[in-house]
Formats: structure tokens, sequence, C-alpha cells
């Protein structure tokens, strides 16, 4: 004869009493997690940045091993073409802004003070703005005091995590032939195979979204930098330049690069140039939508535009810029992780049924 059951609440009940205590544990060792990260930043940060390096720059070290040159040799050599490129590419920005900031503040000074004239109640003029920014100056000194050193100091810190990440990518490049060793050395043998899987899954999305990015990035910037130098934008190439980082922050970081380079063609070229520079600006993003990412990116990151966008929502909130700029390679590998498994527990489960 069955008892009958002596269970306090229903089985639906349980069931969805079991699924939040394991999303509130998922959560709370989530937000542990990040706030450990906070803290020991000036040691994360490069670790994630050098990963994300190692990923961009993974195919020139294996090509150099391919034709020949030491593994110490190639990632010598990578590091350096990356410093060259980057130093390179930070003089001719530099330079652009020399040469054009004087023009650029000027016109952005010009339309904002139509915009004022315009739209602007009693009070909020240039001139007014200005006194009244005098003022707090003079009251707030010492808060502002403080706020260079603090500067500096952040300036010095992000100079530090930058030269730490380039010798981990250094190391990273050179012993990533002894990744899978180490990895299969620190979690149970049982587990190896799952791990490494999973692990190599992860990289292969960040590799593909940082190659797939940078593809993109230099070619909306190609695009755009000739279409403003076509228009005689002010300061076309460092506009140029803003858009290639700009991409690397999806969505939101076109949006911001493009309206940058319209608002300068308002201010110095006037509506007609504007708005031509604002269909260059579209019609490179619908490039980028419609063609390049499905072309490039489908392969590799395959996120719907809404998730992304939370994930940079999330990632600016925690961290800030830097915070959107790792958000999507990081939820990418996330979402690989979650393919993997999912592969791997569907071929499970159909083994066992078979």
């Amino acid at each position: 004869m069955q008892e009958p059951s002596t269970a306090l609440l229903p089985a639906p009940v349980r069931r969805i009493a079991a699924w939040c205590a394991v999303t509130l544990l998922v959560a709370g060792v989530g937000y542990v997690g990040i706030r450990l990260c906070g803290e020991f930043r000036t040691a994360v940060v490069p670790v994630l940045l050098a990963l994300l390096g190692t990923a961009l720059l993974g195919p020139l070290h294996r090509w150099l091993i391919k034709v020949g040159v030491g593994r110490s040799l190639a990632a010598g050599l990578t590091c350096v073409a990356v410093v060259g490129v980057v130093g390179g590419a930070v003089y001719i920005v530099v330079a652009a802004l020399i040469d054009t900031g004087d023009q650029i503040v000027a016109s952005l000074k010009d339309a904002a003070q139509g915009i004022a004239d315009h739209f602007g109640a009693a009070g909020t003029s240039l001139d007014d703005l200005a006194s009244n920014a005098k003022e707090l100056l003079g009251r707030f000194g010492g808060t502002a005091a403080s706020g260079v050193i603090s500067g500096v100091s952040v300036v010095g810190e992000v100079i530090a995590m930058a030269v730490l990440a380039l010798f981990l990518v250094f190391f990273f490049l050179r012993d990533s032939h002894r990744a899978v060793g180490a990895l299969r050395a620190v979690v149970p043998a049982a587990s190896g195979d799952l791990v490494e899987a999973l692990a190599r899954r992860a990289f292969g999305a960040v590799e593909g979204f940082m190659r797939g990015t940078t593809i993109i990035a230099l070619i909306d910037a190609v695009c755009i930098g000739v279409g403003l130098l076509v228009l005689d934008v002010p300061g076309a190439v460092g506009l140029a330049a803003l858009v290639f980082v700009g991409a690397y922050i999806p969505y939101l970081g076109a949006f911001i690069s493009g309206a940058v380079a319209v608002l300068v063609a308002l201010a110095d070229r006037g509506v007609v140039i504007a708005l031509w520079a604002l269909g260059i600006v579209l019609a490179v993003q619908v490039l980028e939508g419609h063609v390049l990412q499905p072309a490039i990116q489908s392969r590799t990151v395959q996120m719907h535009p809404a998730v992304v966008l939370v994930a940079i929502t999330a990632g600016a909130s925690t961290s800030g810029v830097l915070g959107m700029l790792l958000a999507v390679p990081l939820t990418a590998a996330a979402f690989a992780v979650g393919h993997e498994l999912r592969e791997r527990y569907a071929r499970d489960a159909s083994a066992v049924d078979s």
C-alpha cells in the first residue's frame, strides 16, 4: 500500500524554490566576483586586456612561428609591431588634433553659442556659463586641485596597467602552447576534457570578436574618414581614429563617434555639409549592420543586439568605459561556454536515449 506524501510543499513549488536558490547563489557569487575584481583592478584589468590582445594578435604570432621564427622572438616582434602601430596611430591623431584642434573647438563654441541664442533661457549664454564656472572654480579651488592630483594618479595607474598588459601579452603569446597543459594541471582529471573544450570555445569566441571587430572598425574608419576628407571637415583623421576606437564598443561607440563627426561638420561647414556627413555615417552603419556584421562575425559571435546593449550598460555601470570595452567580449565568451555545455548535454542525452 502506497504511503501518503509527507512533503510540506507541492513538487512545482519545490522546483521553483530550487531554481530561486540556484539563481541567488549564482548572483551572489557573481556579485562577490565583481567586487573582488574591482578591489584588485590593477591586477585584473591588465590580465583581461592581455587576453584580448592575445586573442587579437594570436594569428600574427602563429604565422611568424609557421615561417620559422622562434616563439620568444615571434612574441617580441608581435609586441613591437603593436607598439609601433599604436604609437604611430597616436602620433597621427595627436598631430591632427594639434593642427585642427583650435578650429574644432572654435566651431563647437560657435555651434553652442548659436544653440544658446536660439533656445537658451536667460542666464544660459556662454558668458554667463563662463562667469558661473569661474565662481565655482574660485569657491571649490581646493577640490579642483585635489581632482587634478587624483587625475594625475589615474593617468599613472593607466600607464602602469598598459605596460603590465603589454608584458602579459608577450608571455601569453610565447607560452600559449602550454596553456592546455597548465589548465589541465589545475582541474580534476575527470573534468579535463570538458574544461579544455570550454576554454577553447570561450577563447575562440573572444578571438573571433576581436578579429572581426578590428576589421569592421578599420572599414568604418576608412569610409567615414574618406567621406569627411571629401567634405573638408576639420580633424577628419582624428575623427576617423575616434570612429575606429569607438567601434570596439558595439552600437553605442559608433553612435557617439558618428554624432561627434556630424556635430563638427555642422559647426564648421553648416547644415548642408552636416547632412552629407550624417548620410555618410548612416550609410556606413547600414553597411556594417547588414553586410559586415553578418559576413564577418556571424560565425563566431552570435548575440542578439538587445543582449549586447544590456551587456554594455552593465559594464558601464560597474567599470565605466573600460567595462563597456570588456563587456561584449566577456559576454561572447560566456555565450560560447553556454553553447558548448548545451551541445555536450544534448549529445549525452541522445546517447542515453539510444
